[in-house]
């Protein structure tokens, strides 16, 4: 395998996260935690660590005083999710082929 698949990415939660923020502009906490039918502990740790990588963006702020966290795909991200689908979709076609050959 000469290109890597990006381990960031790679872990369900988190690809979870990219894949729900690449089909929605932006999300709340509360939406990303329904969607992805996890816990608050687990969606904070798994979000820190693409927010640290700067795979998205976190906003924090209020609504009807509420505090409100929403996140949404950085530009970086994006170009992250497009280039791991590649590369899954390039070894997905490997293994056709070789079950083919067999």
């Amino acid at each position: 395998m000469s290109e890597e698949l990006d381990r960031l990415i790679h872990e369900r939660m988190r690809l979870g996260i990219v894949s729900a923020l690449a089909a929605e502009e932006r999300l709340s906490f509360g939406d990303l935690k329904a969607i992805l039918k996890t816990t608050d502990g687990n969606l904070s740790v798994h979000a820190r660590k693409l927010e640290n990588a700067g795979y998205i963006k976190v906003e924090k702020g209020f609504e009807d005083r509420k505090p409100k966290t929403e996140y949404c795909l950085t530009p970086t991200g994006r170009r992250a999710l497009e280039l791991y689908i590649n590369r899954m979709d390039a070894l997905l076609n490997e293994a056709r082929e070789a079950l083919e050959r067999t």
